[in-house]
């Protein structure tokens, strides 16, 4: 078991395909890890054990009926639990869709089915993935493989704590504000946020829905590349969703270089706040893109200081507005329906029961800066910033191919430790929020560890909109370049449970 959980999501395909290894022997692997160490990590909500044995074995007929199968037939993933399941259930971390059992497939869900992926189960998030931590899950916090004690990212920490843990060699995650990059960063794993409106949100629950967007986490960028190859592409059934074709990046993760690619070096993206050990490995990572033939360049982008402010009227305000649907009336809990209360004390009495304090917290910003009054003071200068992020992105890209800069100013925090700080915690996405205001692609992958506490440190690459394969193609020779050095990817690392 331990030597199939070991391996990437792209050897078990092959093994698979070469009939070495057979899916259901992958599956039971995988299932057996998750069994073992996962009520310690916690970072399942819900494992369709017997769905996913019956996926596997789908695959492995197709394999003995002489059908070809896809580049990653039979490799098992973890499933972020805010895209809808037929079947099983789709909670959004939250009370109030507590038992819900959807009647359809999210199109991503769809199309790792088309893909014969084995979906192993539903992880652990922030509740409507409006946390930085997955400490604000209704159903308990999930913790850091590498420091149990330790959070592993939000709001998709369960995703991104099942590839660091080894119960699944790939993941799907959702970045509205950093909710991959964040926890691929704090856990080792590599996590990609695509050019919004490259993965259809068809059915996946909305927090923001100009911001959110779905993406592939896995533990080496070729994983991520062959998943973010399955999953991408246009979807009618999405009104954002991008009708063009999905950026070469698998061709991109298997022929990594940076010789002669201009990369941008922010001068917002450092400075006070900045774990000093966190700055230690970025300036390392410079270096070493340097010394692989690229040509560093600083830049000055003086709006991504008022990102974070911008993000945080702009996504509680689409909440506001997405979240009204939770009403009590129409699916998930029901409070108070017992004659007695009218439909509108139903609704009071189901959000105050279903809803958490973060989101009830984000509900109320949102609906004060689109009251009367208040709009153009709050939410209407906050586009504007956004826009100005937009520009400044823009004329960046005009001097270099990609930005890199730290994923997130410091290493895993302790469970608890900014639970009563919103702003503290809110400050871990200081460096992905302005890529999700302005629509670009960007990706997190490990970068060495911290001197300071010995807990991994991500590097985060940003790319303009629709050059994902840009992503993967620095993100390859850095990872190269990283193995090269230690003779093998950090993450094997980190500490056996």
């Amino acid at each position: 078991m331990s030597d199939i959980i070991r391996l990437t999501a792209a050897e078990i395909a092959a093994k698979i395909a070469s009939g070495e290894l057979t899916a259901v022997q992958v599956t039971e692997a995988h299932l057996a890890r998750i069994e073992a160490v996962d009520e310690k990590v916690h970072a399942f909500l819900h494992v369709d054990r017997e769905g996913a044995l019956a996926q596997a074995r789908a695959v492995d007929e197709k394999r003995e009926r002489g059908e070809k199968l896809g580049p990653l037939a039979g490799v098992p993933l973890a499933l972020k639990d805010i895209f809808t399941t037929e079947g099983i259930p789709t909670t959004v971390g939250s009370k109030i869709l507590e038992g819900w059992i959807p009647p359809y497939d999210a199109t991503v869900t769809a199309r790792l089915k088309a893909a014969d992926v084995v979906i192993l189960g539903k992880t652990n998030m922030d509740e409507f993935a409006m946390g930085s931590s997955t400490e604000n899950s209704a159903y308990g916090p999930t913790g850091n493989p590498w420091d149990l004690t330790k959070i592993p990212g939000g709001s998709g920490g369960g995703s991104s704590a099942a590839l660091a843990a080894f119960q699944a060699p790939l993941a799907i995650g959702t970045d509205t504000g950093g909710s991959i990059r964040q926890p691929a960063a704090v856990t080792g794993t590599v996590g990609v946020k695509p050019t919004y409106g490259g993965v259809s949100r068809y059915g996946m629950v909305a927090f923001s829905s100009s911001l959110d967007q779905g993406g592939p986490c896995a533990r080496t960028v070729l994983d991520a590349a062959l998943l973010h190859e399955v999953i991408a592409g246009h979807d009618p059934m999405d009104s954002t969703s991008i009708d063009a074709p999905v950026p070469a990046v698998v061709e991109a993760a298997r022929n990594g270089s940076v010789e002669g690619m201009r990369v941008g070096v922010v001068k917002q993206f450092r400075g006070e706040g900045y774990q000093a050990g966190v700055v230690q490995r970025f300036d390392e990572s410079v270096e070493l893109l340097k010394s692989l033939g690229a040509e560093i360049v600083e830049l000055d982008c003086p709006s991504f200081d008022l990102a974070l402010s911008a993000y945080y009227l702009i996504a509680p305000s689409e909440c506001s507005s997405n979240l009204a649907r939770f009403d009590g009336l129409r699916y998930g809990a029901r409070v108070g329906d017992d004659g007695t209360h009218s439909a509108e004390e139903v609704t009071s009495l189901t959000r105050e029961a279903g809803f958490g304090p973060e989101v009830k917290r984000r509900i109320m910003l949102g609906t004060y800066a689109l009251s009367s009054g208040y709009y153009d003071a709050y939410y209407g200068s906050a586009q504007k910033v956004r826009t100005l992020i937009k520009q400044e992105f823009e004329r960046a890209f005009e001097q270099v191919d990609v930005i890199v800069s730290p994923t997130t100013p410091t290493t895993a925090f302790a469970i608890g430790e900014r639970a009563d700080d919103p702003m503290a915690m809110y400050l871990a996405d200081l460096c992905t929020i302005p890529t999700n205001l302005a629509g670009n692609a960007a990706m997190s992958l490990p970068c060495g560890l911290a001197p300071e506490d010995n807990l991994p440190v991500g590097l985060q690459i940003i790319a303009p909109a629709m050059k994902d394969d840009r992503l993967y193609k620095v993100g390859a020779a850095v990872e190269a370049a990283f193995v090269e050095k230690w003779g093998h990817p950090l993450i094997e690392e980190a500490p056996s449970l």
